[in-house]
């Protein structure tokens, strides 16, 4: 699956805390996200590494919505 590559390769951050939770997260369940969530995984690749790694770990607020229901499903793992 090209896509899952490149999902893959987006998700390789410069923390190592952020390289594993979103590696083990892709693994685990990229693969059974609907298209608004694999939107919403977009978006958040497409944040600076602090701030998301900010919001994973729960000292900043998301938005409600697809990206909060997301970033606790990035939680579980």
């Amino acid at each position: 699956m090209k896509n899952l590559e490149r999902v893959r390769w987006r998700a390789r951050r410069g923390l190592l805390e952020l390289d594993i939770v979103l590696g083990r997260f892709i693994e685990a369940h990229y693969a059974q996200l609907d298209d608004a969530g694999r939107q919403a995984f977009e978006v958040l690749l497409d944040m600076p590494d602090n701030p998301l790694w900010d919001m994973i770990s729960g000292r900043q607020e998301a938005a409600p919505g697809e990206q909060q229901a997301l970033l606790e499903k990035i939680r579980t793992v």
